[in-house]
């Protein structure tokens, strides 16, 4: 790929998503060079074919990599890099800590096509394993017809005195919010966790603020809308999984190394856990082997997909990573700065010092 002179800015789109250009072309248009990866990126690349595109550049934007996260050794290797400007919500796949320390801003695109989607998906997700839809639908479909093992769970309080299910929401931000009131409708008692939350925002959503062990000890249904941080990972283990009921459902659309799925596995089989709804996981795909794919009508997996819906899904972030890969290379501080600690070392750095 033909990288072209460093005498003008260098904005390296490793993952684009934009297929129109237009947004290519409005970089182009300030007199930067733009240099485009290949979307099939997205599933994985190498590092050092990625660092060979993106040595020099000034600002880096894409979607998520899977496999190849942007760590301290890249970055170290872009040292005039001011910005990384993501498409997506999460912010997995980049060195916070390091970037930080170098002060180069990591932006988010949080927009509603994206984060709601996975709101409705988890509602979806949610009913389709309690009122048994695939199961039902393979039933009659091999020449079945009613049947008592096929009964559905009824989820909000009655008049007849049946109290419905507790949902438990881990994570109320964007999403978890938005599921809240989703659930509002269905009557069900809503419990939530989230330390990074004021207590204003529980009551605003209708939910009751407890702590974690108290959520997973009470719920059945835990729904998990956190994002994936050193705290994060592995968040539901071995020990906590054991704290759940035995008759309780466990949802994960936020990221896959939230939940031990080995322990999870192990948990299905000792019937100590009644099922779980996955639309992401550790290792994506999974492997044809892998464990989670055998537990039957235990386990309802989706392929990452839950916030892939028509019309939406990242379309509409292109306008909101641009404005943001311009602002920095503008010198001025972007919106939805993911690591806000990282605003003085890059004011240092940078700050009105523009290239376009």
């Amino acid at each position: 790929m033909q990288l072209g002179s460093k005498s003008k800015p260098r904005v390296c789109i490793y993952v684009p998503i934009d297929t129109s250009g237009e947004s290519h072309r409005e970089i182009e248009a300030l007199g930067c060079e733009v240099i485009l990866g290949d979307t099939g990126w997205r599933s994985g690349i190498e590092r050092d074919a990625l660092l060979k595109i993106a040595v020099g550049a000034d600002a880096l934007m894409g979607s998520t990599i899977k496999r190849s996260p942007l760590e301290k050794t890249f970055l170290e290797a872009l040292p005039n890099l001011r910005i990384i400007s993501k498409y997506s919500i999460g912010v997995e796949d980049v060195d916070l800590e390091t970037a930080t320390e170098l002060g180069v801003l990591v932006t988010n695109c949080p927009t509603e096509a994206n984060w709601g989607g996975v709101a409705e998906g988890t509602m979806a997700l949610m009913l389709a394993f309690l009122k048994r839809v695939g199961e039902r639908d393979r039933h009659v479909k091999s020449g079945g017809w009613r049947d008592k093992s096929l009964l559905g769970t009824y989820l909000g309080s009655r008049e007849d005195g049946y109290a419905g299910v507790t949902v438990g929401i881990v994570g109320l931000g964007r999403i978890g919010s938005r599921v809240a009131d989703l659930m509002a409708a269905w009557r069900v008692k809503l419990l939530a966790c989230d330390p990074y939350i004021d207590e204003e925002r529980f009551a605003e959503h209708g939910v009751e603020q407890v702590d974690l062990e108290t959520l997973l000890k009470e719920a059945d249904v835990v729904t998990l809308h956190c994002n994936l941080t050193a705290e994060t990972r592995d968040l539901i283990s071995r020990e906590r999984l054991r704290l759940m009921k035995s008759t309780a459902l466990l949802i994960n659309t936020a990221r896959g190394p939230v939940i031990d799925v080995d322990a999870l596995c192990d948990t299905l089989c000792d019937e100590k856990l009644a099922g779980a709804v996955l639309d992401v996981l550790p290792e994506e795909p999974p492997e044809l082997e892998a464990r989670i794919r055998s537990m039957g009508n235990k386990v309802l997996l989706s392929p990452h997909m839950v916030s892939a819906n028509s019309p939406g899904t990242l379309e509409p972030a292109i306008p909101w990573a641009t404005e943001a890969t311009v602002a920095a290379l503008k010198g001025v501080v972007p919106d939805h700065v993911c690591n806000e600690d990282a605003i003085p070392r890059w004011l240092e750095r940078f700050g009105d010092r523009s290239l376009v």
